[in-house]
């Protein structure tokens, strides 16, 4: 594998360790702010539809443009500050308001990781190397998800929010010597 693809493959791996530490605890966090079944329901939805939207907008955005690069690392940059803003939410909407940031940040991370994956794959070994990306999203997001019950159940939600946070900065500032290298070149 190139410098590349395992620079993308850090990074996200990191991301999806700090993102998947809330997996399920989403909707217990709900009900700790006083939501309800359909606020909770909301609050993911509001999640699917903005990153929905947004995929498509972003996408069309960078091939036109370019800078696939600053996009990603602003998309993760943005995921990890709306991340530590779940230490802010106090009522069903505020919660709302970060799923939806949150689709947001992962709108322009997403497409843009995943085109420039598809760029640097050695082509004769593409099958493998998304394997393996696949492999890492479903192990780590699993370990993260035990690790953030770990956390809940024996600590506190805001210290969660500050892990997972953390992680999700590490995993944008991984990939700030890329975005420079990228721009020398």
């Amino acid at each position: 594998m190139n410098k590349y693809i395992k620079s993308l493959l850090f990074s996200a791996t990191l991301w999806y360790f700090g993102e998947g530490m809330m997996g399920p605890l989403l909707a217990f966090f709900a009900q700790k702010v006083g939501g309800n079944l359909l606020e909770i329901t909301w609050a993911w939805a509001s999640f699917l539809i903005v990153s929905g939207v947004f995929y498509i907008i972003v996408g069309k955005f960078v091939d036109l443009k370019g800078n696939k690069e600053l996009v990603m690392v602003i998309g993760y940059g943005l995921n990890a500050v709306f991340t530590f803003c779940y230490l802010f939410v106090s009522s069903p909407w505020h919660l709302i308001a970060v799923e939806a940031g949150l689709g947001f940040a992962t709108a322009l991370a997403t497409p843009t990781w995943n085109a420039l994956f598809s760029k640097y794959t050695d082509k004769d070994n593409d099958g493998f190397q998304w394997g393996i990306y696949g492999g890492l999203e479903k192990i780590t997001t699993a370990a993260s998800i035990l690790i953030g019950g770990i956390v809940v159940n024996y600590l506190s939600f805001n210290l969660l929010f500050i892990i997972m946070g953390t992680i999700q900065l590490l995993a944008t500032v991984v990939q700030i010597p890329f975005l420079l290298e990228k721009k020398t070149k």
